[in-house]
């Protein structure tokens, strides 16, 4: 049991070696320790307000990628309106541009129409006057073949066609 129980000149050798290590390391060591620990909270600390304003930021900035894509898709909106009123404008135009047209040509065709029909008449009327000439030539020549059926036929036309006062 000896062996477990220090003697007393050695315990006292261990506390003074014991006191002048603690001295020491609380003139020297203590405040390089603490001022490394403060030092790592600082840059903890540091670290921690860097992450905040960076999320901040990202914060910020993903609002204005929010705001940017709602004013893309109303810029988006309003383009697509406005191309739609074009169109539709565009073929509002078009079948009205359509409609004179077609007026147009349905008036040409009309015209024309109307103009073959006159030439058609003047022409069926030339014929049928030709014709009424050659039928009344055939028949004075057929009843005046002799000279007194001539004669004759002047006598009546006269007494037919005498003036007639009208009132």
């Amino acid at each position: 049991m000896d062996l477990f129980l220090p003697e007393s000149g050695l315990v006292i050798w261990m506390l003074i070696g014991f006191l002048i290590v603690f001295v020491i390391l609380a003139k020297v060591g203590w405040p390089m320790i603490m001022g490394a620990v403060e030092q790592r909270n600082a840059h903890i600390a540091d670290s921690l307000l860097a992450a905040e304003e960076a999320n901040n930021a990202l914060a910020g900035i993903e609002q204005k990628r929010q705001e940017t894509m709602a004013a893309a898709q109303a810029e988006q909106i309003k383009i697509m309106k406005e191309s739609q009123d074009l169109k539709t404008q565009l073929i509002e135009e078009a079948k009205t541009q359509a409609r004179l047209e077609a007026e147009k040509i349905v008036a040409d065709a009309r015209l024309k129409i109307e103009k073959e029909q006159a030439e058609a008449m003047a022409q069926i009327k030339n014929e049928v006057i030709a014709l009424s000439v050659d039928i009344a030539e055939k028949l004075l020549q057929r009843e005046l073949s002799d000279k007194k059926s001539q004669g004759d036929y002047i006598e009546q036309l006269l007494k037919n066609n005498q003036p007639r006062i009208e009132a």
